[in-house]
């Protein structure tokens, strides 16, 4: 295959549902989780202390929301940016590690439109779900040196989507897990103007 020498790192990957694209298509796909070893001090994988390989070609980063959503008020829980900020430095470090070694071809880092503009500015590109066949509204903004995808949907179907405040489980997933799962029909148009 073709592919098969270029290295693509998902950071901070969950399901892996952005870089799944590039691993049917053959690309040498890396799965970096996020941080969730307490007992550990190096956990294998923990994007907060991965070594980079040389000749990456591709990074798409996912850092965890929680501490820049909107949604966050809960006053016995208070918002913790410089917690949220661990992975984001952690992924900004291993992108630009990667673009200083020379042949990263793009880079993505996406988060929901909330708190995080604040400390890194405002994406050049935003998307909503439902914009890529998705079935749900969550406005996400892409910071990066990529190619924008073409948006495939134009309607906003909102009165037909489930309305997440109230919806507990989606297929099989908690509310916070289906939130964080990145829309096939996104993965599937960025891909096709990134590879």
């Amino acid at each position: 295959m073709m592919n098969q020498n270029k290295i693509i790192l998902d950071l901070c990957s969950g399901t892996g549902a952005w870089s799944r694209p590039y691993k049917e298509a053959g690309y040498d796909v890396r799965l970096i989780t996020l941080p969730y070893y307490p007992l550990f001090d190096k956990a294998p994988g923990d994007v907060r202390v991965f070594e980079p390989p040389l000749n990456v070609y591709g990074i798409l980063a996912a850092p965890p929301c929680e501490e820049f959503s909107f949604a966050k008020v809960n006053p016995k829980s208070p918002r913790n940016p410089q917690k949220g900020l661990e992975c984001v430095h952690a992924c900004l470090d291993i992108i630009w590690e990667c673009q200083l070694c020379g042949g990263l071809k793009f880079w993505a880092m996406e988060n929901p439109i909330g708190y995080l503009r604040r400390f890194i500015g405002i994406a050049p590109y935003h998307f909503e779900q439902w914009e890529f066949g998705g079935n749900l509204c969550k406005r996400t903004e892409i910071w990066g040196y990529f190619n924008f995808p073409k948006k495939t949907h134009r309607k906003n179907p909102d009165a037909e989507l489930p309305n997440l405040q109230t919806v507990q489980k989606i297929n099989g997933y908690d509310r916070k897990t289906t939130r964080s799962i990145t829309p096939s029909g996104f993965a599937r148009a960025f891909y096709e103007v990134n590879r």
